[in-house]
């Protein structure tokens, strides 16, 4: 990676989903997160994004980047892939009831 190219965060290793609770009975939604801890708000709370957003975020630079493979159809396939809208899941216990 050349020192003037951008990175895709979505194209890192360090980029995961985790499940965010949604309301007090154990639904939740999926958020993405730099397990570097890399994106972070003014007041230093962690900062967690919805799949469309992180899919065009980008960074000038970041030491812990790790490419997970080809940037191009994977960012592009990103874009037109995942959904605009969160989706609630609920627990498989729950649905039982």
């Amino acid at each position: 990676m050349s020192a003037n190219e951008k990175v895709f965060c979505a194209n890192c290793n360090h980029c995961v989903v985790v499940r965010q609770k949604e309301g007090e009975d154990g639904k939740y939604i999926l958020r993405v997160r730099c397990d570097k801890k890399k994106w972070s708000k003014r007041s230093g709370e962690e900062k967690l994004y919805k799949y469309f957003t992180v899919a065009r975020r980008m960074q000038p630079n970041c030491e812990a980047y790790q490419e997970m493979g080809e940037l191009l159809p994977f960012v592009k396939n990103l874009k037109r892939e995942l959904p605009i809208k969160d989706e609630v899941y609920v627990p498989r216990a729950m649905r039982a009831i």
